[in-house]
């Protein structure tokens, strides 16, 4: 273990520790020890095609992995609220105080200095025009395309640059208006700086302004715009917490210092600004960001979630975990299609291997409504039931009911799943608790429902943050 990250390690186990002493009076607590006790990281960052999306059902992105790196270091869960409008973001973090930490890529500037507290950088880049490359010069040599193109930043006077508001980019070319003695004409937008490299090569607007490596990705994915021409040196780009964060400023200090030297993040870094397949997620139907679709089943789920009372984005949720989608998967047990129906379960609803995927599909669906339909008058908060009928979705509803018989023997409430039902759901395997008078059912293998619960709720909330966001752009 590194020096940094043993000071870490050791400081949080400090806060800790002194946590219970100050339970009772909050003006004693810091920033820091708040999370800590609260088990959860607020945070805020964007959506596009590198920082948070969804491909094939799965989260990504470079800051949703860094975000879940330093709260796996903090030992904490992440709260994670999504806003393309960067007065959103700031007002998540400053005004409303509802957010820890804005993780995005921030440019560090004297004038958001005032505002915010910046962390060390995660990386650094530099400003660049992005510009269209006319059709008929798309075969000419670099030094033809030169003659047509702009490449000295004097030649920007008199033209319309249409930028992201509030963004790094408009102080920039406010500056470089003093700077060449002459006007810039610029336009603030409520649009995502993807967006906009989008209605550039459409010819909607002729220039825009973006962060080099994420113009590097688009480049790959638009074969007609330009990004060679610099606006700006190489600049910081960092997260921002309050201005009053002084021991989390600390932390996460430590943290990126540490964790940016190592490989993990160096892949982490590849995978989203120079990986050559980026081209093909970004220009996927499965990329949320572009496409909008999840999978190949949308529709089905939103057509029998909605018939059952169902969000269909946690039906996709609970798909992926059981198939990742693939309506001929088959588990060792036997349980088989998308929706993973055991055989006994499927014949219920007179399902077989055979069967369309949309009929797979409705059966899981039946399926969740009939446990749900157990386990109604047991567990009236419709959040907390839930928990407790994708647990027995995957091990088996009596299973379940042995867990909450033997929470309610060791004082634990058995209509509360977390640190609750769930502890003797994990525990499950041990004879301690299987082979205890009030279970019915005998051993179970815990620690699979366990995190089953945990996987699909996680995702669920992703799914949700995401799809919400872009549907509410459309």
């Amino acid at each position: 273990m590194s020096v940094v990250l043993f000071f870490g390690v050791t400081y949080l186990y400090f806060l800790r520790s002194c946590n219970e002493r100050y339970l009772e009076q909050e003006d004693h607590y810091t920033d820091l020890s708040k999370i800590i006790d609260r088990g959860v990281l607020r945070a805020t960052t964007n959506f596009n095609s590198t920082n948070y999306f969804i491909y094939r059902g799965q989260p990504m992105g470079f800051h949703l992995e860094l975000l879940k790196h330093f709260c796996e270091f903090l030992g904490v869960e992440l709260e994670l609220f999504v806003s393309n409008d960067l007065n959103e973001n700031f007002s998540c973090l400053i005004k409303e105080n509802h957010c820890d930490i804005i993780a995005m890529d921030l440019t560090v500037t004297q004038s958001r200095s005032k505002l915010f507290t910046f962390t060390e950088p995660h990386s650094q880049t530099r400003q660049v025009l992005v510009q269209r490359i006319p059709e008929n010069n798309k075969q000419k040599s670099g030094t033809q395309i030169n003659d047509v193109l702009i490449r000295s930043q004097l030649d920007l006077a008199g033209k319309t640059i249409h930028v992201q508001r509030n963004s790094a980019f408009v102080r920039r070319l406010e500056n470089l208006m003093e700077e060449i003695g002459d006007t810039i004409y610029i336009v603030e937008v409520d649009k995502e700086i993807e967006t906009l490299i989008e209605e550039v090569s459409k010819g909607e607007i002729d220039f825009t302004i973006s962060d080099e490596h994420l113009a590097k990705v688009n480049e790959k994915y638009y074969y007609n715009i330009d990004i060679k021409t610099p606006i700006s040196f190489y600049q910081n780009l960092a997260w921002a917490l309050r201005n009053d964060s002084d021991e989390l400023i600390h932390i996460v200090n430590h943290w990126i210092r540490s964790f940016t030297e190592t490989n993990q993040y160096a892949n982490i870094y590849r995978k989203y600004y120079e990986n050559p397949r980026a081209v093909y997620i970004a220009k996927s139907p499965f990329n949320t960001f572009r496409g909008g679709s999840i999978s190949n089943y949308d529709d089905y789920f939103k057509t029998f979630g909605d018939m059952k009372g169902w969000d269909w984005r946690l039906i996709a949720s609970i798909a992926f975990q059981e198939s990742r989608f693939d309506p001929y998967a088959v588990s060792w047990a036997g349980a088989f299609g998308i929706m993973q129906l055991m055989p006994g379960t499927a014949a219920m609803y007179n399902v077989s291997p055979e069967s369309p995927v949309v009929d797979n599909i409705a059966a899981g669906i039946r399926y969740l409504n009939w446990i749900d339909s157990r386990l109604i008058n047991h567990i009236e908060d419709d959040d907390e039931r839930l928990k407790f009928v994708l647990a027995s979705y995957n091990v088996g509803i009596g299973h379940v009911l042995d867990a909450r018989r033997l929470a309610e023997k060791y004082g634990k409430d058995p209509n509360v799943w977390k640190d609750n039902v769930d502890y003797f759901v994990l525990n499950k395997s041990k004879p301690k608790y299987y082979l205890d008078p009030v279970v019915e059912f005998g051993y179970a293998r815990g620690s699979e429902p366990y995190n089953y619960v945990h996987e699909i709720l996680e995702r669920y909330k992703h799914y949700k943050n995401i799809l919400e966001k872009q549907e509410a752009s459309l």
